[in-house]
C-alpha cells in the first residue's frame, strides 16, 4: 500500500531553537497512528504541519501524493482537532457546528444534531458554549472534526479533560471513523489510547526529534 502521508526531513526552527530536527516518516491510508511524546515534545507541530498551518523550514510534507504549501495550501477532506477548540462562546453547540457547516455546506441540520449526539452531548441543549465545561468543548471539537466525513482526521490530545467513559466513547468514534476508512493521525501521550487496539502504529517524539516509528 502506497503512503499516503510523506514527512521528509521535517525542520522547524523557532528563535534559534530546533522545534523539529529532521523528522522523516509515512502514514499509509487508512492507517491509524499516533504521535507520542509529552508536552513540548513537536507532536503538536507536526499535525500543524500536516495540516498546513505550518511553515516548514526546511522539509516537506506531502497528503495523498500534493505536497503541501505548493502544490495545495492544505488537504482538503480533512477533520481537524488541534489545541483546545475554540467556538463562538455566545452560541450553543448546535448553532456552532451549523454556522461552521454552512461554509462547505455538505452537512444538514439533521447529520448536525446526529454527530453531537454521537460525542455524548445534547443537540437540543440551549446553554451558550461559554457555559461548558472543558470536557463539553472537548466533545464539541471531536464532532466538529468528524462531522463532514472527512478523509484524514489530524486530532491533538483528543482524550484532554474527559473522564474514563469519555475517554472510551472517543475511542470507539475513532474505531468506527477507521472502519469507515478514515486515515487517522493523533498526537497524544495518553497511555489509554495509545495501548488502545484500535491503533496501528506508535511514533515518538522526543525534543523536536523522531525517538521511534515502529515501522
Amino acid at each position: 500500500m502506497t503512503s499516503y502521508i510523506e514527512c521528509k526531513n521535517m525542520v522547524k526552527k523557532l528563535k534559534g531553537n530546533h522545534v523539529l530536527d529532521d523528522i522523516s516518516f509515512s502514514i499509509k491510508e487508512n492507517e491509524f497512528v499516533v504521535l507520542r511524546g509529552h508536552n513540548g515534545s513537536g507532536k503538536t507541530m507536526i499535525l500543524r504541519a500536516i495540516a498546513g498551518l505550518l511553515t516548514l523550514t526546511k522539509g516537506e510534507v506531502s497528503v495523498n501524493g500534493l505536497v503541501i504549501g505548493k502544490d495545495i495550501d492544505f488537504s482538503e477532506h480533512t477533520g481537524l482537532l488541534i489545541e483546545y477548540p475554540s467556538f463562538i462562546p455566545v452560541y450553543s453547540g448546535f448553532q456552532n457546528l451549523k454556522f461552521l457547516a454552512s461554509i462547505k455546506k455538505k452537512v444538514s441540520e439533521e447529520e448536525i444534531k446526529e454527530v453531537i449526539r454521537k460525542v455524548g452531548l445534547d443537540p437540543e441543549d440551549k446553554r451558550k458554549v461559554k457555559r461548558y465545561s472543558l470536557g463539553m468543548k472537548q466533545r464539541l471539537g471531536i464532532a466538529q472534526a468528524i462531522m463532514e466525513k472527512p478523509k484524514l482526521l489530524l486530532l491533538d490530545e483528543p482524550t484532554n479533560a474527559l473522564d474514563k467513559k469519555g475517554i472510551n466513547l472517543i475511542l470507539d468514534i475513532l474505531k468506527t471513523e477507521k472502519e469507515n476508512g478514515t486515515t487517522i493521525v493523533v498526537a497524544s501521550h495518553d497511555d489509554t489510547l495509545c495501548e488502545n487496539s484500535v491503533v496501528d502504529r506508535i511514533i515518538d517524539i522526543s525534543e523536536g526529534k523522531l525517538e521511534d516509528a515502529d515501522e
